[in-house]
C-alpha cells in the first residue's frame, strides 16, 4: 500500500485539467503515442466540443520515480462545473490528494475555490500548480501571490508547468509521489468500498467504480450496497487502465471496477458503500446523501407518437447519468412526456443535447422552474415541481422557495454592473472583499428561481466574461410565488404557465404575451392573448384576424350597405371564434426561455 497515490486534480472550467491529465498519460508511457489525443479522458463528443468534463474518468497510471522505485498513482478525474458538484465531492473522498490547478492567464476563479474548500473538508493535501506558463498573457508572480494568499503556502511549493507543452509535468509527477500521504486502512478487516462512479455498458449492464477503504475484494465474492441492501456477485473485478484490466483481487487502498450485470440505475447510488454479503461491515462510509435535482422542466416529444420511444431513451440515458430523474407528465397542450430533474441548467441542456445526438429525439422542453413547498391552510406540507401542482390560492397558507448563496470573483471595476444584476435578482449582498488588488469577491443570498433562466449569460455579458460563478443550496424561504397562466381565447396553454415572484408576475406576463403575439399565426378571427394570475388579467395582446376586404365591390351608395356587409361580416367571424381553437407553434414554448429582461 505503501507504493498508492490517490489524486485527483481541481480546477475551474478551461484551466487545462483535461490537457495536463494527456500529458501525465504520456510520460509515464499509460497509452501508447496511437492511442494518443487531446483530451483522452474525455469520451463524449458534447464535453470535446465544450470543453468541459461531463462524466468524470478514472485511471491508473504506473510511475517509476528518480530512485528507481515504481508506484501506482489512481487519476480519479473530476468535472469542473458547478451543477455536478456532489460527484466530485465523493471523488475528492476517494482520493488523499489533489493537484490546485490554476491558469497562468486567468488567476483563480469562483470553482477552483469551492472545489479547494470541498478538498479541504476531506483533509486532502494540496499541491499547487501553475498551468499555461507558456503563455504570452501569463501572470506567474501575480497568480502565486494570489495562491500564497488563498492556501498559506510557501511559494517555492507552487510548481509550474504548461500541460501543452509537457514542461514541469515531471517534477508535477515527483511531487504528487512525495507530498501526497499512500492510503490509510486495514487490509485484514472486512471490506469497505466507496463507489464514486459508475457507467453504462450496453452489454455489461452497469459498471461500478469503487475506492477500497478497507479489506480486500476477490471475484466471484458476494457483495452488498448498503444503502439499498441488495446483494450481488461479483462477475468481473479489476483496475483502470485506459481500457478496463481484470484482475483476481483488488486490494485496500486501490481503486478498481465491479460488474455485477445490474440492468437497473436505481440501484447504484454514487457514494454508497460496498461490503461482503458474508462478513458485513455495518458502518457505511459517511458523506453519502441521495442526488437532489434543483430545477426541474417537462420534456416532451414533437410528436406524440413517438411517446414510447422516448421513454426508452430515456431510461437508457438514466442508465449512463443517475442524477437524472423524471417522472410521467401529461399536458393539454403536448399531450404525454416527462417531468425531469436536473442539477442546474447546463446539466438540462447535456441532456437535451444527448437525446437529440444519441437518440435522434427532437423533443420541446418546457419552462425550466425549481421547487417550492407550498403550506396548506390544513398545515399540509406539498412540494411543488410543476405549476399544475401548486394548490388553489384560496387553500395556501404560504409557499416557500429555495435559496442559494452565489460567490462571484471578478475584477473591481466590474462590480457596478454584478450589483445591478443581482439586486436586480432579488439578490441580498452579503459580504464583499477583495482576494488580490484586481480580484473581489462577491457572496450574495438569492433565489434560485431568479438564477434558472439566464442570469449566467448575463454575469458573463456584463463582465466581459471575467466574473466567475459558483453556487450552493442554503434552504427554503417564505416568498410571496404565484401561478401565472397564459390564455389564449379564454383557453389556458398549460406547458406556457410559470411560477414567478408577485413583484416580477405583470412584467413577464407582459413579455410574454408581446413574444406570443409574434409568433401565434393569424386566423381567421381575432386571438386575445392573455396573462391571468388567478381570476385576474395582468396583461393583453390582442392578435387582429385576416380579413377579406367585404366592402370593395361598393363604390359609391349609401353608407348604411358598406355597414351592413361589415356587420355581417362581424358576426361570422364571432361564429368562427367559438368553435376555432388556436395552434400553438413549437417555437412559442423556446420562447419563453428567451425572454430578455
Amino acid at each position: 500500500m505503501k507504493h498508492i497515490r490517490n489524486f485527483c486534480i481541481i480546477a475551474h472550467i478551461d484551466h487545462g485539467k483535461s490537457t495536463l491529465a494527456d500529458r501525465l498519460l504520456q510520460v509515464t508511457n499509460t497509452i501508447s503515442e496511437r492511442e494518443m489525443m487531446d483530451q483522452v479522458l474525455d469520451d463524449m463528443d458534447l464535453e470535446r466540443e465544450k470543453g468541459i468534463t461531463i462524466k468524470s474518468h478514472a485511471i491508473q497510471i504506473n510511475y517509476k520515480n528518480s530512485h528507481g522505485e515504481t508506484y501506482t498513482l489512481n487519476l480519479i478525474d473530476t468535472p469542473g462545473h458547478v451543477d455536478f458538484s456532489y460527484e466530485v465531492s465523493r471523488a475528492l473522498a476517494a482520493c488523499e490528494g489533489a493537484l490546485l490547478l490554476v491558469d497562468a492567464t486567468q488567476g483563480i476563479q469562483a470553482q477552483t475555490i469551492s472545489n479547494l474548500y470541498l478538498a479541504i473538508d476531506n483533509d486532502l493535501e494540496i499541491i499547487p500548480v501553475i498551468n499555461k506558463i507558456d503563455m504570452d498573457g501569463a501572470m506567474i508572480e501575480e497568480v502565486k501571490d494570489q495562491i500564497v494568499e488563498l492556501i498559506g503556502c510557501k511559494p517555492e511549493d507552487i510548481l509550474l508547468a504548461s500541460g501543452r507543452t509537457g514542461l514541469g509535468v515531471e517534477a508535477v509527477l515527483e511531487a504528487i509521489v512525495d507530498r501526497i500521504p499512500p492510503p490509510e486502512g486495514n487490509p485484514d478487516v472486512p471490506l469497505q468500498a466507496l463507489i464514486f462512479d459508475s457507467v453504462f455498458n450496453s452489454f455489461r449492464g452497469i459498471i461500478v467504480y469503487y475506492r477500497i477503504m478497507n479489506g480486500g475484494l476477490k471475484k466471484a465474492d458476494k457483495v452488498k450496497f448498503v444503502s439499498t441492501g441488495q446483494e450481488y456477485e461479483a462477475d468481473e473485478i479489476g483496475i483502470l487502465k485506459l481500457k478496463m484490466t481484470e484482475k483476481q483481487e483488488v486490494k485496500c487502498g486501490d481503486v478498481g471496477y465491479i460488474i455485477t450485470g445490474i440492468k437497473n440505475a436505481k440501484e447504484v447510488k454514487v457514494g454508497d458503500t460496498i461490503t461482503l454479503a458474508s462478513n458485513p461491515e455495518p458502518v457505511a462510509i459517511k458523506g453519502f446523501e441521495e442526488v437532489k435535482p434543483m430545477v426541474f422542466a417537462g420534456i416532451f416529444p414533437v410528436v406524440t407518437d413517438d411517446f414510447e420511444e422516448l421513454r426508452d431513451c430515456m431510461d437508457k440515458l438514466q442508465l449512463n447519468d443517475a442524477s437524472l430523474t423524471f417522472e410521467l407528465e401529461t399536458s393539454q397542450a403536448l399531450g404525454f412526456g416527462f417531468r425531469c430533474g436536473f442539477l442546474g441548467l447546463l446539466h438540462m441542456e447535456i441532456i437535451q443535447e444527448r437525446l437529440e445526438r444519441e437518440f435522434n429525439q427532437t423533443v420541446i422542453t418546457t419552462v425550466p422552474n425549481v421547487s417550492f413547498i407550498a403550506y396548506t391552510t390544513k398545515a399540509e406540507k406539498i412540494i411543488v415541481n410543476n405549476p399544475a401542482e401548486m394548490p388553489d390560492v384560496v387553500k395556501t397558507e404560504r409557499i416557500e422557495e429555495p435559496y442559494i448563496k452565489a460567490q462571484i470573483i471578478t475584477k473591481p471595476e466590474y462590480i457596478g454592473n454584478i450589483m445591478t444584476l443581482c439586486l436586480g435578482k432579488r439578490g441580498i449582498l452579503i459580504n464583499q472583499s477583495y482576494l488580490t488588488t484586481t480580484r473581489v469577491e462577491l457572496i450574495f443570498e438569492m433565489p434560485l428561481t431568479e438564477i434558472v433562466f439566464d442570469f449566467y449569460d448575463k454575469l458573463k455579458s456584463q463582465t466581459r466574461g471575467y466574473a466567475s460563478f459558483d453556487y450552493h443550496p442554503i434552504g427554503y424561504r417564505d416568498a410571496d410565488i404565484v401561478k401565472m397562466d397564459i390564455l389564449l381565447n379564454g383557453d389556458k396553454v398549460d406547458a406556457l404557465s410559470a411560477l414567478i415572484h408577485r413583484s416580477r408576475a405583470q412584467d413577464f406576463g407582459r413579455k410574454l404575451c408581446e413574444k406570443l403575439k409574434e409568433l401565434v399565426p393569424r386566423q381567421q378571427f381575432q386571438i386575445a392573448i392573455q396573462a391571468a394570475i388567478g381570476a385576474k388579467i395582468v396583461a393583453r395582446e390582442n392578435i387582429s384576424a385576416m380579413r377579406k376586404d367585404v366592402t370593395a365591390k361598393c363604390y359609391g351608395g349609401d353608407i348604411s350597405r358598406k355597414r351592413k356587409l361589415l356587420e355581417k361580416q362581424k358576426e361570422g367571424k364571432k361564429r368562427m371564434r367559438q368553435i376555432g381553437n388556436v395552434e400553438v407553434p413549437q417555437e412559442a414554448f423556446l420562447a419563453v426561455l428567451k425572454l430578455d429582461d
